[in-house]
Protein backbone atom coordinates (compact mmCIF):
# COMPACT_ATOMS: atom_id res chain seq x y z
CA UNK A 1 0.00 0.00 0.00
CA UNK A 2 1.48 3.36 -0.98
CA UNK A 3 1.86 6.24 1.46
CA UNK A 4 -0.66 8.18 -0.63
CA UNK A 5 -3.20 5.40 -0.28
CA UNK A 6 -2.59 5.18 3.45
CA UNK A 7 -3.08 8.94 3.80
CA UNK A 8 -6.31 8.70 1.81
CA UNK A 9 -7.66 5.94 4.02
CA UNK A 10 -6.70 7.85 7.14
CA UNK A 11 -8.46 10.96 5.89
CA UNK A 12 -11.56 8.96 5.03
CA UNK A 13 -11.57 7.36 8.48
CA UNK A 14 -11.20 10.76 10.16
CA UNK A 15 -14.04 12.20 8.09
CA UNK A 16 -16.30 9.28 8.98
CA UNK A 17 -15.46 9.74 12.65
CA UNK A 18 -16.17 13.46 12.56
CA UNK A 19 -19.40 13.27 10.54
CA UNK A 20 -21.78 12.45 13.44
CA UNK A 21 -20.30 15.26 15.56
CA UNK A 22 -20.67 17.71 12.70
CA UNK A 23 -24.26 16.61 12.12
CA UNK A 24 -25.04 16.97 15.81
CA UNK A 25 -23.57 20.45 15.82
CA UNK A 26 -25.71 21.38 12.85
CA UNK A 27 -28.89 19.72 14.09
CA UNK A 28 -31.86 21.94 14.86
CA UNK A 29 -32.21 22.58 18.64
CA UNK A 30 -35.27 21.00 20.22
CA UNK A 31 -37.05 22.34 23.31
CA UNK A 32 -39.48 19.86 24.85
CA UNK A 33 -42.00 21.60 27.11
CA UNK A 34 -44.20 19.63 29.51
CA UNK A 35 -47.12 20.37 31.84
CA UNK A 36 -49.59 18.24 33.76
CA UNK A 37 -53.01 19.60 32.81
CA UNK A 38 -54.78 19.26 29.47
CA UNK A 39 -54.21 20.91 26.12
CA UNK A 40 -57.62 22.58 25.84
CA UNK A 41 -58.04 25.94 24.17
CA UNK A 42 -58.49 27.76 27.49
CA UNK A 43 -56.33 25.69 29.85
CA UNK A 44 -53.99 28.31 31.40
CA UNK A 45 -50.94 26.02 31.28
CA UNK A 46 -51.58 25.03 27.67
CA UNK A 47 -52.20 28.65 26.68
CA UNK A 48 -48.85 29.59 28.21
CA UNK A 49 -46.98 26.87 26.34
CA UNK A 50 -48.63 27.74 23.03
CA UNK A 51 -47.98 31.46 23.46
CA UNK A 52 -44.30 30.71 24.03
CA UNK A 53 -44.15 28.48 20.97
CA UNK A 54 -45.83 31.19 18.88
CA UNK A 55 -43.68 34.04 20.18
CA UNK A 56 -40.47 32.10 19.60
CA UNK A 57 -41.49 31.08 16.08
CA UNK A 58 -42.14 34.74 15.27
CA UNK A 59 -38.54 35.50 16.25
CA UNK A 60 -36.56 32.57 14.87
CA UNK A 61 -38.90 30.81 12.44
CA UNK A 62 -38.19 27.09 12.51
CA UNK A 63 -34.65 27.45 13.85
CA UNK A 64 -35.83 25.90 17.15
CA UNK A 65 -38.30 23.02 17.34
CA UNK A 66 -40.62 23.53 20.35
CA UNK A 67 -42.37 20.24 21.12
CA UNK A 68 -45.45 20.18 23.40
CA UNK A 69 -46.19 17.52 26.03
CA UNK A 70 -49.43 18.09 28.01
CA UNK A 71 -51.21 15.66 30.35
CA UNK A 72 -48.07 14.53 32.23
CA UNK A 73 -46.73 13.02 28.98
CA UNK A 74 -43.13 13.49 30.15
CA UNK A 75 -43.78 13.50 33.88
CA UNK A 76 -45.66 14.98 36.83
CA UNK A 77 -44.62 18.40 38.03
CA UNK A 78 -41.91 17.50 40.54
CA UNK A 79 -40.16 15.10 38.11
CA UNK A 80 -40.30 17.84 35.47
CA UNK A 81 -38.64 20.30 37.83
CA UNK A 82 -36.00 17.78 38.88
CA UNK A 83 -35.36 16.97 35.22
CA UNK A 84 -34.81 20.64 34.42
CA UNK A 85 -32.21 20.87 37.17
CA UNK A 86 -30.40 17.87 35.68
CA UNK A 87 -30.83 19.00 32.08
CA UNK A 88 -32.85 15.93 31.10
CA UNK A 89 -36.04 18.04 30.71
CA UNK A 90 -35.87 21.27 28.72
CA UNK A 91 -38.92 23.24 29.81
CA UNK A 92 -42.10 23.15 31.87
CA UNK A 93 -45.13 25.20 32.84
CA UNK A 94 -45.15 24.55 36.57
CA UNK A 95 -47.35 25.37 39.56
CA UNK A 96 -45.70 27.74 42.04
CA UNK A 97 -45.99 25.37 45.02
CA UNK A 98 -43.98 22.73 43.18
CA UNK A 99 -41.29 25.27 42.28
CA UNK A 100 -41.18 26.11 45.99
CA UNK A 101 -40.22 22.52 46.77
CA UNK A 102 -36.90 23.29 45.05
CA UNK A 103 -36.52 26.96 46.07
CA UNK A 104 -38.40 27.79 49.25
CA UNK A 105 -38.48 31.54 48.57
CA UNK A 106 -41.25 30.87 46.03
CA UNK A 107 -43.52 30.01 48.95
CA UNK A 108 -44.16 33.74 49.24
CA UNK A 109 -46.55 33.52 46.29
CA UNK A 110 -48.61 30.89 48.09
CA UNK A 111 -49.05 32.86 51.30
CA UNK A 112 -52.83 32.97 51.82
CA UNK A 113 -54.57 36.25 51.08
CA UNK A 114 -51.30 38.06 50.23
CA UNK A 115 -52.46 39.44 46.88
CA UNK A 116 -55.77 41.24 46.51
CA UNK A 117 -55.89 41.15 42.70
CA UNK A 118 -54.14 39.73 39.66
CA UNK A 119 -52.85 43.19 38.76
CA UNK A 120 -51.25 43.59 42.18
CA UNK A 121 -49.60 40.17 41.98
CA UNK A 122 -48.23 40.95 38.52
CA UNK A 123 -46.70 44.22 39.73
CA UNK A 124 -44.95 42.43 42.59
CA UNK A 125 -43.66 39.61 40.40
CA UNK A 126 -42.48 41.97 37.67
CA UNK A 127 -40.56 44.00 40.23
CA UNK A 128 -37.94 43.44 42.89
CA UNK A 129 -39.59 40.36 44.41
CA UNK A 130 -39.72 38.61 41.05
CA UNK A 131 -36.07 39.45 40.41
CA UNK A 132 -35.05 38.01 43.78
CA UNK A 133 -36.96 34.81 43.05
CA UNK A 134 -35.41 34.53 39.59
CA UNK A 135 -31.89 34.80 40.96
CA UNK A 136 -32.52 32.18 43.62
CA UNK A 137 -34.03 29.66 41.19
CA UNK A 138 -31.37 30.21 38.55
CA UNK A 139 -28.77 29.29 41.19
CA UNK A 140 -30.57 25.91 41.37
CA UNK A 141 -30.19 25.34 37.61
CA UNK A 142 -33.61 26.56 36.41
CA UNK A 143 -34.33 29.88 34.69
CA UNK A 144 -37.79 31.47 35.00
CA UNK A 145 -38.72 32.90 31.62
CA UNK A 146 -41.94 34.37 32.97
CA UNK A 147 -44.45 34.37 35.81
CA UNK A 148 -47.72 33.36 34.20
CA UNK A 149 -50.96 32.81 36.08
CA UNK A 150 -53.95 30.58 36.54
CA UNK A 151 -56.02 33.14 38.43
CA UNK A 152 -56.92 32.86 42.10
CA UNK A 153 -57.48 29.48 43.69
CA UNK A 154 -60.93 28.59 45.03
CA UNK A 155 -62.38 25.70 47.03
CA UNK A 156 -64.61 22.97 45.58
CA UNK A 157 -66.08 20.07 47.52
CA UNK A 158 -69.01 17.70 47.93
CA UNK A 159 -69.94 18.41 51.56
CA UNK A 160 -71.11 22.03 51.86
CA UNK A 161 -70.48 25.57 50.60
CA UNK A 162 -67.58 27.35 52.32
CA UNK A 163 -68.42 30.90 53.44
CA UNK A 164 -66.54 31.11 56.76
CA UNK A 165 -63.63 29.21 58.33
CA UNK A 166 -65.93 27.03 60.39
CA UNK A 167 -67.38 25.56 57.21
CA UNK A 168 -64.05 23.79 56.55
CA UNK A 169 -64.34 21.49 59.54
CA UNK A 170 -64.57 17.82 58.68
CA UNK A 171 -63.94 18.31 54.95
CA UNK A 172 -60.96 16.50 53.41
CA UNK A 173 -59.31 18.76 50.82
CA UNK A 174 -56.62 17.59 48.45
CA UNK A 175 -53.76 20.05 48.53
CA UNK A 176 -50.47 20.43 46.75
CA UNK A 177 -47.56 18.77 48.52
CA UNK A 178 -46.61 22.07 50.12
CA UNK A 179 -46.23 22.98 53.80
CA UNK A 180 -48.03 26.29 53.23
CA UNK A 181 -51.15 24.65 51.84
CA UNK A 182 -51.18 22.11 54.64
CA UNK A 183 -50.69 24.78 57.29
CA UNK A 184 -53.38 27.02 55.79
CA UNK A 185 -56.04 24.36 56.24
CA UNK A 186 -54.74 23.47 59.69
CA UNK A 187 -54.88 27.14 60.73
CA UNK A 188 -58.46 27.42 59.50
CA UNK A 189 -59.65 24.14 61.05
CA UNK A 190 -59.76 22.10 57.84
CA UNK A 191 -58.26 18.77 56.86
CA UNK A 192 -55.50 18.84 54.22
CA UNK A 193 -54.57 15.72 52.24
CA UNK A 194 -51.36 16.21 50.20
CA UNK A 195 -51.68 14.41 46.87
CA UNK A 196 -50.10 14.43 43.41
CA UNK A 197 -52.28 15.93 40.70
CA UNK A 198 -52.50 12.72 38.69
CA UNK A 199 -54.34 10.96 41.53
CA UNK A 200 -56.78 13.73 42.37
CA UNK A 201 -59.72 13.26 39.98
CA UNK A 202 -60.18 9.59 40.84
CA UNK A 203 -59.68 10.26 44.57
CA UNK A 204 -62.53 12.78 44.71
CA UNK A 205 -64.64 10.64 42.38
CA UNK A 206 -64.26 7.65 44.71
CA UNK A 207 -64.80 9.68 47.88
CA UNK A 208 -61.28 9.28 49.25
CA UNK A 209 -61.24 13.08 49.48
CA UNK A 210 -64.15 15.52 49.59
CA UNK A 211 -62.72 18.27 47.43
CA UNK A 212 -59.75 20.37 46.44
CA UNK A 213 -58.68 23.97 45.75
CA UNK A 214 -57.76 25.10 42.25
CA UNK A 215 -58.24 28.02 39.83
CA UNK A 216 -61.44 28.27 37.80
CA UNK A 217 -59.70 27.37 34.56
CA UNK A 218 -58.38 24.10 35.94
CA UNK A 219 -61.79 23.18 37.35
CA UNK A 220 -63.39 23.80 33.98
CA UNK A 221 -60.77 22.35 31.65
CA UNK A 222 -60.31 19.19 33.72
CA UNK A 223 -64.07 18.69 34.13
CA UNK A 224 -63.92 18.65 37.90
CA UNK A 225 -67.55 19.77 37.84
CA UNK A 226 -68.31 16.13 37.07
CA UNK A 227 -67.11 15.02 40.50
CA UNK A 228 -67.68 18.05 42.79
CA UNK A 229 -70.81 20.02 43.65
CA UNK A 230 -69.93 23.20 45.55
CA UNK A 231 -67.68 26.02 44.32
CA UNK A 232 -66.79 28.64 46.92
CA UNK A 233 -65.03 31.75 45.62
CA UNK A 234 -62.53 32.00 48.44
CA UNK A 235 -59.72 33.44 46.28
CA UNK A 236 -57.34 32.38 49.03
CA UNK A 237 -54.13 32.06 46.98
CA UNK A 238 -52.99 33.64 43.74
CA UNK A 239 -51.97 30.87 41.36
CA UNK A 240 -48.64 31.79 39.80
CA UNK A 241 -47.47 29.29 37.20
CA UNK A 242 -43.88 29.53 36.07
CA UNK A 243 -42.67 29.23 32.50
CA UNK A 244 -39.33 27.56 33.26
CA UNK A 245 -36.35 26.38 31.26
CA UNK A 246 -33.39 24.27 32.28
CA UNK A 247 -30.28 26.44 32.55
CA UNK A 248 -28.36 23.68 30.78
CA UNK A 249 -30.83 23.65 27.89
CA UNK A 250 -30.76 27.43 27.63
CA UNK A 251 -26.96 27.62 27.75
CA UNK A 252 -26.65 25.02 24.97
CA UNK A 253 -28.25 27.48 22.53
CA UNK A 254 -26.25 29.86 20.40
CA UNK A 255 -26.35 33.41 21.86
CA UNK A 256 -28.89 34.80 19.33
CA UNK A 257 -31.24 31.86 19.94
CA UNK A 258 -30.80 32.14 23.70
CA UNK A 259 -31.74 35.82 23.56
CA UNK A 260 -34.78 34.97 21.43
CA UNK A 261 -35.97 32.36 23.95
CA UNK A 262 -35.70 34.85 26.81
CA UNK A 263 -37.57 37.53 24.87
CA UNK A 264 -40.25 35.06 23.74
CA UNK A 265 -40.81 34.01 27.36
CA UNK A 266 -41.46 37.60 28.41
CA UNK A 267 -43.87 38.18 25.51
CA UNK A 268 -45.69 34.90 26.10
CA UNK A 269 -46.15 35.76 29.77
CA UNK A 270 -47.92 39.02 28.95
CA UNK A 271 -50.12 37.30 26.36
CA UNK A 272 -51.03 34.47 28.73
CA UNK A 273 -51.97 36.94 31.47
CA UNK A 274 -54.21 38.88 29.10
CA UNK A 275 -55.91 35.67 28.04
CA UNK A 276 -56.42 34.59 31.64
CA UNK A 277 -58.04 37.92 32.55
CA UNK A 278 -60.68 37.59 29.84
CA UNK A 279 -61.26 33.89 30.50
CA UNK A 280 -62.28 34.06 34.18
CA UNK A 281 -65.88 35.11 33.49
CA UNK A 282 -66.18 32.43 30.81
CA UNK A 283 -64.94 29.75 33.20
CA UNK A 284 -67.38 30.78 35.92
CA UNK A 285 -70.34 30.79 33.53
CA UNK A 286 -69.32 27.35 32.27
CA UNK A 287 -69.11 25.91 35.78
CA UNK A 288 -72.52 27.29 36.67
CA UNK A 289 -73.85 25.86 33.42
CA UNK A 290 -72.51 22.44 34.36
CA UNK A 291 -74.48 22.53 37.60
CA UNK A 292 -71.96 23.64 40.20
CA UNK A 293 -73.45 25.54 43.12
CA UNK A 294 -71.41 28.77 43.37
CA UNK A 295 -71.18 31.00 46.42
CA UNK A 296 -69.31 34.21 47.18
CA UNK A 297 -67.37 34.62 50.43
CA UNK A 298 -68.75 37.81 52.00
CA UNK A 299 -66.16 38.26 54.75
CA UNK A 300 -62.58 37.22 54.04
CA UNK A 301 -61.33 39.04 57.14
CA UNK A 302 -62.04 35.99 59.30
CA UNK A 303 -59.92 33.84 56.97
CA UNK A 304 -57.11 36.42 57.03
CA UNK A 305 -57.09 36.50 60.83
CA UNK A 306 -56.82 32.72 60.89
CA UNK A 307 -53.74 32.58 58.67
CA UNK A 308 -51.95 35.69 59.96
CA UNK A 309 -49.53 33.76 62.22
CA UNK A 310 -48.26 31.89 59.13
CA UNK A 311 -46.44 35.00 57.90
CA UNK A 312 -44.15 34.92 60.90
CA UNK A 313 -43.74 31.14 61.03
CA UNK A 314 -42.66 30.92 57.36
CA UNK A 315 -40.39 33.97 57.42
CA UNK A 316 -37.28 31.85 57.97
CA UNK A 317 -38.03 29.43 55.11
CA UNK A 318 -39.00 32.08 52.58
CA UNK A 319 -36.39 34.63 53.55
CA UNK A 320 -36.89 37.79 55.58
CA UNK A 321 -35.94 39.96 52.59
CA UNK A 322 -38.52 38.36 50.29
CA UNK A 323 -41.31 38.55 52.91
CA UNK A 324 -40.40 42.15 53.70
CA UNK A 325 -40.39 43.26 50.06
CA UNK A 326 -43.59 41.39 49.22
CA UNK A 327 -45.54 42.87 52.14
CA UNK A 328 -44.23 46.35 51.35
CA UNK A 329 -45.26 45.97 47.70
CA UNK A 330 -48.88 45.02 48.50
CA UNK A 331 -49.53 47.85 50.96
Amino acid sequence: MTSLTRRGLAAATLAATMAPAVLRAQAKPVLRIGWTSGDGATDPYAVGAREFQKALAAKVGDAIDVQMFPNRAIGDERPLVDGMRLGTVDMGVITNAVIAQVEQAFQVNDMPFLYSSEAQAQRVLDGNVGNLLREKLEAKGIVPLGYMEGGFRHMINNVRPVAKPEDLRGIKFRVLQSPIYIEMYRSLGGNAVPMAWGETFSAVQQGAIDGLEVPLGIIDQNKLYEVTKYLSLTGHIYSMIGLLISKRSLDRLAPPLKAAVIAAGAEATQAQRRFNATAQGTFLASLRGHGMQVNEVPDKAAFRRGVLPMYESFRGQIGADVIRDALAAVQ
